[in-house]
């Protein structure tokens, strides 16, 4: 699992000056794992998703384990969207051994340049740095869904698979406030569109249901969207009042 071998020299370099790709707008791109261990790998050190090249990119996710060498720090890294993530720190080696930033068990945010070496993919950090606040794990799912959905105009379920929607003449698929161009917020258009997926069921999809799927968004937000979405006539209830429906 644990790879020392890389070299050192190739932190913060991107190899895809002569590769056929666009930069993405976002200086640091949020991703989930699953999309960087499914990235195109064009050379070693240039990924891109949808060909939009990959500079830094940010993850949070849970350390499941860890692992001090001489002269890194590497964490396994899981955000529950497909296998953990390798993630290397690079340390002074005059500081022997090395400060372990986190123990497992705990949410961090990455942010580094993604990396394959040996045939296993790795994020060089430029910084992991601990999640205090538990609402920061959702806030970072709907950078990532709203960082896809202005880069490739489409709209994405909760499992990052795209899901084409007519956009308005001109639109730029975002309100600058975080709204979608039907007036829906971010959070308020996730449900909707879970909801939709199981709309082909009689009964629809239940509240519980429904907040497994959305399970990186607080279950108030889920709650409160839902009674907007009732009002504005989005969806309807079912069988009882925890099942719902689009209309």
């Amino acid at each position: 699992m644990w790879n020392q071998d890389c070299s050192q020299s190739s932190i913060g370099t991107s190899s895809c000056k002569a590769a056929p790709s666009k930069k993405a707008h976002l200086e640091i791109f949020p991703c989930t794992v699953s999309q960087l261990l499914a990235a195109d790998q064009l050379t070693n050190g240039c990924f891109t998703i949808c060909d939009c090249e990959l500079n830094q990119v940010s993850i949070v996710g849970i350390i499941r384990g860890f692992a001090p060498f001489v002269t890194n720090v590497q964490y396994s890294v899981d955000d529950m969207t497909g296998p953990p993530l390798n993630v290397k720190l690079w340390v002074n080696t005059e500081d022997y051994p090395p400060m372990i930033i986190t123990s497992p068990g705990t949410y961090v945010k990455v942010i580094g340049s993604l990396r394959s070496c040996s045939g296993q993919r790795s994020l060089l950090a430029m910084t992991i740095r601990r999640v205090k606040d538990p609402n920061e794990i959702s806030s970072h799912m709907l950078e990532v869904v709203q960082a896809h959905m202005q880069l490739f105009r489409k709209v994405f379920d909760v499992n990052m698979n795209a899901t084409v929607v007519p956009q308005p003449e001109g639109s730029s698929g975002m309100h600058p406030r975080g709204f979608l161009p039907n007036g829906l917020s971010t959070v308020q258009g996730q449900v909707l569109h879970v909801i939709k997926m199981f709309s082909v069921h009689d009964e629809g999809i239940s509240f519980h249901d429904l907040g497994t799927k959305l399970d990186y968004i607080n279950v108030r937000d889920i709650r409160s969207s839902l009674a907007f979405l009732i009002n504005e006539g989005h969806i309807f209830s079912t069988i009882d009042e925890h099942h719902f429906k689009a209309a």
